[in-house]
Formats: structure tokens, C-alpha cells, sequence
């Protein structure tokens, strides 16, 4: 039987306001902005469409020579190849040759800083044999990472009608980065870097909000005369981090403000609380035949939701669970769920596990509840007659 528990002691301290959070209208012609730590998508425009991405897809072609670092098939020192075709890359480079033997960690600064073209070939040709290889190994991790709206057809983003992204698949990829290679993701925040000294005037990263103090270390810029002006950008905040994704913009200036504008809307219309600490029971849950008869439930980390500025109303909390309980119950073991409805936000879900053991009840623990059970019964019966 689906047993709900309203709430009402975890969400005192939770103040309603009236009002309600801003919408953040963006001229992009695509867009999706994310909040990492609750998994909670806080806008979406076209997020969906598989668009032109320009540079911003190396970010598929970064993750990939991460994971070969991760797996060990290269280091930071190990230098790859330059090939002709490398060399007669045209757009933003590293001005490689083929004399060049650069390694993985110039590269990797090449692409991020530099976005260079010609490093995404000698990495593509260096970990695959051959660019067009190693775009098929772009799809396969693509589909393992659950994009759905991407297809690669080179390792640059040079404009291509095959190669597509969406802002949602961007986004997806950026948070990969992020979660799966914190230490190597500190590159995304390197605000110049000169490769040789070989072109002063091409050492700076395009990322436009690295130099505002708002938080911003990362991601990646693109630009194409189709694709128009995009950003795949991270800020940190106070602990919180957010992702966004925009594409299709008019013109550097543009992105540069639209930019600024979404992570400081971002920040400013949404604030995290915590509505549980970590470690706090949530509720009690009755167990039959236990011994103890309840058993105390709670999270694995505490809840923290996201409240849109000005929220109207009042947030609601459930705990959720099959019942009865029946024992034995091991600690740790989930029970339900954790329902948080925040008025004008999203829904939070979150997993109730049982805090301690319970046994099983012994002989007259057993003998008590079936006394128990047939009082209930004959009262029901008697109520019906």
C-alpha cells in the first residue's frame, strides 16, 4: 500500500514571499542554462535543435583525450605527430608544423586556450590513426553519454552539414567535464597561453567572462558564419555551480552580454537552501513485526532545492514509501522517496533510506501484533454493522 507522510517540521525555518523569479528571455537562437548540484534545468530555448557548433564541439574532442589520459593510452608528456594535413588547418591554430612534436598537455592548452584546429587533428590522428576514425569514436562515446541530437564529423567543429550539436547535448558534455575530470577541467580556466611565442596576438582565451570575477572558469567559445556566436560557459557561485549553453548569437558583443547577463540571472533569481541537513531524520516509518516497532528515515546527503526568488506560496514536502514496513530492515536500505514541490520551481525527488536496523520481533513481540491486528479487525467489523 502507497503510504504518503506530509511534512511540515523539515520546512519551518522556509519563509514564502510573493512575487515570482524572473524569466530570462535571451536572443540566442538556442539555449539551456543547468544548476549542477541539484540537477535542476533552470531554462531552456531550443535546447533540443541540432544546430551548427562550432569550436564549442572540441569540447567532445577535449573529453575524449581526457579519458585517454584517464585510461592511461597517453600522458601529459607523451608528444603526437604533426601531419600535413594537421598543418594546412585554416581558422584559429596553434601555427603547428610538421618539425612539431607537442604534447598532450600543449595541446590540450592549444585547444581550450587557443582553440586550435590543427591541435584537434594532431589529437584525433594521434589517439585514433586518422580524423575520420576518430570522429566514429565521437559518435560511440556520444551515444554512451546519451546525446541525442549530435553527430560529429571531424574533431575541430569546422563547418560541416554533418556535424551537429544541440545546446542541451553541449551541456551534457560540459557537465561530463566538470564531474568526471575535475583536475583536468582546470584548464578550461587558463586565460592566456603562448604556444612558442609563435602568435602573440592569438594567446588569449575567447572565453569573454573569465576576466569579470564572476565565478566564470570555463568552457568554450565558437563562432562560424553559420553557426553565429555561442558559448559553452561554468561559473561558480558560493559553492553552487551553473552550466550554460548559448548559440546563435548575432555577434561577439552579444555573446560577451548575454553571457554576463545569464550567470548573474542565474545566481540572483534562484538560491539553494537546505531543507534537511545531512543526517537528520525526515520522519518516522512504523514497521510491522519490528523490533524496534519504527525505524527512523533519512537521506544520504541532506536535501537541498533550488527556490526561485520571490516563490509564491509554500514548499511542500512528502515522504513516500510502500507500506507497512516489514522487518527485517538493514540501515541504509531505501525506503521511499523524499517529494519536495517548490511553487513556481521544479519538483525535487530524493531517496529515503532507513537510518538504523530493525529485527524481527521476537515470539511474543509477534504475539502482540496479531492481538493487535485482530482488536483492529473486530472494531472495523463492529464500526460496519
Amino acid at each position: 500500500m502507497r503510504l504518503i507522510q506530509r511534512l511540515l517540521a523539515p520546512l519551518a525555518a522556509m519563509i514564502a514571499m510573493s512575487g515570482a523569479a524572473a524569466a530570462f528571455d535571451t536572443t540566442a537562437r538556442a539555449a539551456w542554462v543547468y544548476d549542477v548540484a541539484t540537477g535542476t534545468v533552470l531554462m531552456e530555448k531550443n535546447a533540443d535543435e541540432s544546430l551548427p557548433p562550432a569550436s564549442m564541439s572540441k569540447l567532445m574532442t577535449v573529453y575524449m583525450l581526457f579519458q585517454a589520459l584517464k585510461d592511461g593510452r597517453v600522458q601529459m608528456d607523451t608528444q603526437l605527430p604533426v601531419s600535413t594535413k594537421a598543418r594546412q588547418m585554416k581558422g584559429s591554430t596553434m601555427f603547428l608544423d610538421e618539425q612539431d612534436r607537442p604534447t598532450v598537455a600543449e595541446l590540450i592548452k592549444g585547444i581550450i586556450v587557443l582553440s586550435g584546429n590543427d591541435a584537434c587533428v594532431v589529437v584525433a590522428e594521434g589517439l585514433a590513426g586518422t580524423e575520420a576514425a576518430f570522429a566514429r569514436r565521437m559518435n560511440e562515446q556520444a551515444a554512451k553519454l546519451g546525446l541525442t541530437a549530435s553527430h560529429f564529423a571531424n574533431a575541430s567543429g569546422w563547418p560541416d552539414p554533418e556535424h551537429r550539436m544541440s545546446a542541451h547535448d553541449l551541456g551534457i558534455v560540459a557537465a561530463h567535464l566538470v564531474n568526471d575530470f575535475p583536475e583536468l577541467y582546470k584548464n578550461f580556466g587558463i586565460a592566456e597561453y603562448a604556444y612558442d611565442n609563435r602568435a602573440p596576438s592569438n594567446r588569449f582565451n575567447r572565453n569573454p567572462l573569465l576576466k569579470l570575477g564572476i565565478g566564470a572558469d570555463g568552457l568554450k567559445t565558437g563562432h562560424t558564419q553559420e553557426a553565429g556566436y555561442g558559448l559553452v560557459g561554468s561559473a561558480v557561485q558560493e559553492g553552487r555551480r551553473v552550466i550554460f549553453v548559448l548559440n546563435g548569437l548575432a555577434s561577439e558583443k552579444a555573446r560577451a552580454e548575454e553571457s554576463e547577463r545569464i550567470v548573474n540571472w542565474a545566481f540572483r533569481e534562484f538560491s539553494m537552501q537546505t531543507v534537511v541537513p545531512k543526517g537528520e531524520a525526515v520522519t518516522q516509518a512504523p514497521v510491522w513485526l519490528g523490533k524496534p516497532g519504527k525505524v527512523a528515515l533519512t537521506t544520504a546527503e541532506g536535501v537541498r532545492v533550488l527556490i526561485p526568488a520571490g516563490s509564491e506560496g509554500t514548499i511542500k514536502a512528502e515522504a513516500v514509501y510502500d507500506g507497512p514496513l516489514q522487518a527485517p530492515l538493514a540501515a541504509g536500505q531505501k525506503i521511499g522517496e523524499l517529494i519536495v514541490t517548490i511553487p513556481g520551481g521544479p519538483e525535487s525527488r530524493t531517496p529515503l533510506l532507513a537510518a538504523t536496523d530493525v529485527a524481527e520481533a521476537g515470539f511474543m513481540g509477534r504475539m502482540q501484533a496479531a492481538a493487535t491486528r485482530l482488536g483492529l479487525r473486530a472494531w472495523q467489523t463492529a464500526q460496519g454493522s
